[in-house]
């Protein structure tokens, strides 16, 4: 999703090199800025209306993957996607074949995405489903004992979904080939945080672990705050941002990505 600093020559104090972000700057700005309230437009809005993290799970998976372009297209795509599997997307899943789902999904195109591509990732989530009983399972069955981030074992779940290669990596990118992976960190942050905006659907994670969701508009923040110095928006950048915030809060390094996109979309 575009994430834009409407005025990037007139940055706020967070975002001045000259005046270094601290915690307390950082907190204030989460406290004003993270709430439910300032959600909408963002496809993170579509997880409030399921109770099951099943199926909060799986709608955030496919509202993430798609969370790339125009927010009012973004929104449009998603509910289009979500709006054939009816109450429960996780029994849509269980109980429709795969002719059923490409049917369903018929003449669906976001952007770079089309329908064949959304059926190829429903189908790898059937599979996990089917073999470890959920999307959070899997991950978990993945995660080391000696991982200090989620980024082996998000390359590990990418591969056991099956979808990278037959959907290209632009729809979902492998972190293997230095992909920042964005918007599948971006789904991390709404399984794992639980707050006024995140969710918060999976247990056992570490918020510790997660890596920040980093976009153009993210990576241009971090520089302009002293986060990193490095020029591409890549896995290592996203990683250094993230090194960077784990100093200021070590336990919830990704604690402040919703309110510092915030600041540009609300102006």
């Amino acid at each position: 999703m575009d994430r834009v600093l409407k005025n990037p020559a007139r940055l706020p104090l967070y975002l001045d090199p000259a005046c270094p972000a601290d915690k307390d700057d950082l907190d204030d700005l989460y406290t004003r800025l993270n709430r439910r309230e300032y959600v909408h437009p963002d496809p993170l809005e579509f997880l409030y209306r399921y109770d099951d993290p099943r199926d909060r799970e799986i709608v955030g998976l496919l509202s993430a993957s798609l969370a790339y372009g125009r927010v009012a297209q973004i929104l449009k795509s998603v509910e289009s996607v979500l709006r054939p599997m009816g109450s429960s997307p996780f029994d849509f899943v269980l109980a429709a074949s795969e002719v059923a789902v490409a049917r369903a999904l018929r003449g669906f195109k976001h952007r770079f995405t089309g329908g064949d591509e959304i059926v190829r990732m429903l189908a790898g989530i059937k599979r996990i489903v089917t073999e470890y009983g959920s999307l959070e399972a899997c991950f978990k069955a993945h995660l080391g004992p000696d991982d200090t981030t989620v980024l082996p074992a998000l390359g590990r779940f990418v591969e056991v979904l099956g979808c990278e290669t037959a959907c290209g990596s632009m729809f979902v990118p492998s972190p293997s080939r230095g992909s920042a992976c964005k918007r599948l960190n971006l789904f991390l942050r709404w399984m794992v945080r639980r707050d006024d905006v995140d969710p918060g659907v999976w247990t056992g994670i570490s918020p510790a672990m997660l890596i920040v969701p980093l976009d153009v508009h993210m990576h241009r923040i971090g520089r302009a705050m002293g986060l990193t110095a490095r020029g591409q928006a890549d896995m290592r950048t996203a990683l250094e941002v993230t090194a960077s915030f784990r100093k200021i809060c070590a336990d919830d390094p990704v604690r402040y990505d919703f309110s510092l996109t915030r600041l540009g979309i609300l102006g």
